[in-house]
């Protein structure tokens, strides 16, 4: 069982590097603001368009920056739990031999 256990935390392991490997992008305004994350929620970058940031204004500005980078982390969101529904799903398959199936 300890086995096991230890099994788990390697793969979880593994599935944080992996989505550390993994970028995620958010843009708003057909890509006038862009934020691109890790699968692990992690900000690398911000992109502004040179030209919309001369014409905005600041509070539209910071409006459409939090929308891009909640839809950043949504994505990041997705591919994490599409990593662990993985790594659970193989998991669960290798118990049945604890049980004896």
């Amino acid at each position: 069982m300890f086995d096991k256990l230890f099994e788990v935390q390697q793969k979880a392991g593994e599935v944080k590097k992996r989505l550390d490997a993994i970028t995620v992008t958010g843009s708003v305004e057909g890509g006038k603001i862009s934020v691109t994350a890790t699968g692990n929620k992690i900000i690398q970058s911000i992109t502004i368009d040179a030209d919309f940031y001369k014409d905005a204004d600041k509070e539209e500005i910071e409006e459409l920056l939090v929308t891009a980078i909640n839809k950043a982390m949504e994505q990041a969101d997705n591919v994490s739990q599409s990593e662990m529904a993985a790594i659970t799903k193989d998991m669960l398959g290798g118990m049945g031999s604890m049980f004896g199936k």
